[in-house]
């Protein structure tokens, strides 16, 4: 029995994040639904785990961490074989600006509570949700297009795979959602392509998890 347990829902972006880094560390983890449009996140017994209700959260050996990007750092330091940082200083601080690009300028405006809450409380449309996510996210995606090219090789930060590329790519997919016009971003597309063949970014899948409904599975 694993010593890992991952509170995440299949389509999550962050919780995409949290498995592909188990994959990629080759660490099994036992994998726990959390059913978003069920608002399972806001159980009382789920919010004794992450106050906020967000997801995914971690439990290792009763210790809780909750927070896709808390608990990437935390693997990074208790498994660093394989690393998903770089050895350079310099390198490591323009990994975790990526990141930043990506966790605080860009996913917020996609998420479910935002979305909901401008369909419920402002009566958004489809629609209007889509160019409300467009307008923020391609702010997020001018500052990587600019950022990147320094860097990039087949991913991120040169062949190999790095946070970067794990906060990276299924805020892609988000995009891809919302139908964001990413033909302006060749730098971005081209990493995004490479990672959409890497074997752990596909067993991370949203299309491949568990809860997956029918509909969306894929082989």
């Amino acid at each position: 029995m694993t010593s890992f347990v991952l509170y995440n829902y299949f389509r999550s972006s962050t919780s995409f994040r949290a498995r592909v880094a188990f994959h990629l560390k080759n660490i099994p983890f036992e994998y726990k639904p959390i059913n978003l449009l069920k608002d399972e996140q806001h159980s009382s017994d789920y919010r004794k785990l992450n106050p906020l209700g967000g997801i995914p959260t971690l439990i290792h050996d009763g210790k809780i961490i909750p927070d896709s990007m808390a608990i990437l750092e935390y693997l990074e330091e208790i498994h660093p074989t394989p690393s998903i940082m770089p050895k350079d200083p310099y390198h490591r601080a323009r990994v975790r600006q990526i990141c930043e690009i990506v966790n605080a300028s860009m996913h917020p405006y996609g998420n479910l509570k935002v979305t909901k809450y401008l369909g419920e409380t402002h009566d958004y449309s489809q629609a209007q949700k889509d160019q409300w996510v467009q307008k923020w996210v391609m702010q997020g995606l001018d500052a990587l297009e600019k950022t990147l090219p320094e860097f990039a090789g087949k991913y991120c930060f040169g062949d190999e795979v790095t946070m970067a590329d794990i906060v990276l790519y299924p805020q892609i997919i988000t995009c891809q959602r919302f139908h964001v016009d990413l033909s302006k971003y060749p730098t971005v597309m081209k990493i995004f392509d490479n990672l959409d063949k890497h074997p752990m970014f596909i067993k991370a899948h949203f299309s491949r998890q568990i809860d997956t409904p029918e509909d969306l599975r894929k082989p």
